[in-house]
């Protein structure tokens, strides 16, 4: 069970990854690889549907990250 909640959290993660992007978002002052976004939570807590936004409309602070499927979104709340 515990394999199929990580596996489904990984391809939705890689899923995100795929809608957002840093190059327009406005980045986070002191942190070069991360930008503001706005996204969608599902049931498990893994942010869905993110688009790069401004500091004033942000819901999630996220960064690409590297993962066993690629390159990925690690966004946490704001």
């Amino acid at each position: 069970m515990k394999t199929r909640i990580a596996a489904l959290a990984a391809a939705v993660t890689f899923l995100v990854s795929m809608s957002a992007s840093p190059a327009v978002a406005d980045p986070v002052p002191g942190s070069p690889n991360q930008f503001y976004a706005t996204c969608a939570v599902d049931l498990l807590g893994v942010p869905v549907g993110c688009l790069e936004t401004d500091e004033v409309h942000a819901t999630h602070i996220c960064q690409y990250v590297v993962t066993a499927f690629g390159l990925g979104l690690d966004c946490i709340q704001r």
